[in-house]
């Protein structure tokens, strides 16, 4: 081998080799973005072996002396053709492959990787909310108390960074968990055994935050070399799987995973599919690969969201095939989508609209983030975006902003429920939206407060009937039994017994009167509410009548 040859050889393997390394790209051919660096590795060394063999540069003198002429290359009459050949073959087989794998000639596939869509029943199939269990902590709002939290320890905070919140269930609380990384390469080198611990934000409670320090992030994303998590999963357990959508995750008992999402490609280089999971322990380093069907109860999901949104959309591009220029039955995603739990699983939420449509949804789906199974519930209505600007518009005065909806199961109703906060992103108030009539709308200081708004809009938007909840406003006079509190996230909530009605449980908001905090037992009380079938029943008013003949006296 010539002596310029060697070197083209050796420095073309050592950009390969670092590029791999920084990269660490799959080394399976039969994906995209491996043959087209197989591809281009190939023509390099085809070029530097053959290219003397095959003809020579030659360079055209210019007009004017000095001038650079053209250059060409001059083929030898006796050169082989082969290498040629080959290097055509090569790119002539990825172009087909590619080609071959767009809509044009897989349409079916692009419609029919999402199954088809299982219709629901909202009232039956959709859990009944429970308002006390809301998650109201966004990511934006996780990210700010995990950095709150951090700051608590200032020697700890010049050491690392917070990496992105990921929303889970851990021993059936929904929580934020919250990594930590290297602030840096000097970092990283003088802590090699990992970032101490992680941050947990309760979903529910603002005020429920916890930094986790009995464990070590030694794996993780802002590590370098061997310790960078996508280099140490593609070379010790997947070199020759798609990997993708890296999830930290914590199992029952709070030891910090990462889960990877594996998949292949269904038609030649289009169409990702989500196989199953690398789960990767984040303190050892030791990890497991798993099929969908084999995944630990506690992973709570796999499938990447952007896949999902991508197939949803196909499904409703391609209904009846890509020649479909009236745009017959197709439908699209809303704007946005968002995880919610129902039943223990996770899904993604995302409205539909017709395309070509305005403001309004033909209905909502959500996907299994495990299974991928995906559930229909046709509903017309507002979607999230629609939704969002009509709880605005009740406290424009205030300029808050609505975070992304959750939809809940409100009395049997689909609602939308969503937080308003300030530009500080401080949460100020909450706002209920009905799905199927977007101008019906209840917004409080509280949770509850809210809600009560949003169920005297229904009431004077002439529905008859929230749920179990009656219609006409019953009033009571009564002597207290007994009377007593708890306060959560949403303030203070009083319950409370009348002798008359014994049978009956009153619950009413701390803020809807301040004579709650001094009331008695024994004490004279008027109450009112619209009743329910259950035993509890929720206050609208309440009026201690001790302190009106303490006034009259």
């Amino acid at each position: 081998m010539k002596h310029w040859k060697l070197k083209a050889v050796l420095a073309t393997l050592l950009v390969f080799a670092l590029y791999v390394v920084f990269q660490h790209p799959n080394l399976n051919p039969l994906y995209p973005e491996s043959a087209f660096m197989y591809c281009v590795l190939i023509t390099v060394l085809v070029a530097i072996f053959t290219l003397d063999r095959i003809g020579r540069v030659v360079a055209q003198p210019g007009p004017v002396q000095g001038v650079p002429g053209s250059v060409r290359f001059e083929r030898f009459q006796n050169g082989s053709r082969w290498p040629l050949i080959l290097v055509a073959v090569l790119w002539g087989a990825y172009f087909i492959v590619w080609a071959g794998s767009s809509v044009l000639f897989q349409v079916n596939a692009f419609r029919d990787q999402m199954p088809e869509l299982i219709q629901m029943d909202f009232a039956e199939d959709f859990d009944t909310t429970d308002t006390s269990q809301l998650p109201i902590v966004d990511k934006a709002m996780a990210q700010k108390l995990a950095d709150k939290k951090l700051g608590e320890r200032p020697s700890l905070g010049s050491q690392v960074v917070l990496g992105e919140p990921t929303l889970q269930q851990v021993n059936g609380k929904l929580v934020w968990a919250v990594p930590t990384y290297h602030s840096g390469v000097f970092k990283w080198l003088t802590n090699l055994e990992g970032t101490p611990g992680y941050v947990v934000v309760s979903a529910i409670n603002p005020q429920d935050v916890q930094y986790v320090d009995g464990y070590t992030i030694k794996y993780q994303p802002c590590a370098y070399l061997w310790q960078n998590l996508m280099f140490y999963a593609r070379f010790t357990a997947a070199p020759f799987t798609g990997l993708t959508d890296y999830s930290f995750e914590l199992d029952d008992s709070g030891q910090p995973y990462w889960v990877i999402t594996t998949y292949k490609y269904l038609r030649g280089f289009s169409l990702p599919e989500a196989t199953g999971a690398v789960v990767l322990n984040c303190s050892t380093g030791e990890s497991q690969r798993y099929s969908i069907d084999e995944l630990p109860d506690w992973v709570d999901r796999v499938q990447p969201e952007d896949f999902i949104v991508t197939q949803l959309n196909n499904k409703g591009e391609y209904v009846h095939g890509y020649l479909n220029f009236s745009d017959k039955d197709k439908y699209r995603t809303s704007p946005g989508e968002t995880l919610i739990y129902n039943d223990g699983s996770c899904y993604l939420f995302t409205g539909l609209t017709s395309v070509g449509g305005d403001e309004s949804a033909i209905g909502f789906v959500m996907v299994d983030m495990v299974t991928k199974e995906p559930h229909l519930y046709r509903i017309s209505g507002a979607t999230e975006t629609a939704a969002q600007q009509s709880a605005q518009g009740e406290v424009q005065q205030y300029g808050y902003q609505a975070a992304f909806p959750l939809i809940v199961n409100l009395n049997s109703r689909p609602t939308y429920f969503m937080t308003l906060k300030d530009n500080e992103g401080l949460i100020k108030k909450y706002a209920y939206v009905s799905v199927e009539d977007y101008q019906t709308v209840g917004v409080g200081d509280t949770i509850d407060e809210a809600r009560l708004s949003y169920e005297k809009a229904l009431r004077a938007g002439g529905s008859t009937m929230v749920g179990n909840v009656n219609s006409e406003l019953t009033s009571l006079t009564g002597t207290v039994q007994r009377i007593g509190s708890e306060y959560n996230s949403s303030g203070s909530t009083y319950y409370l017994v009348l002798n008359e009605h014994p049978e009956l449980l009153f619950s009413v908001q701390g803020s809807l009167s301040a004579e709650l905090a001094i009331t008695q037992p024994g004490d004279q009380v008027k109450v009112e509410y619209y009743p329910r079938t259950s035993q509890a029943q929720e206050l609208t008013s309440f009026d201690n009548l001790q302190f009106d003949q303490a006034d009259n006296g």
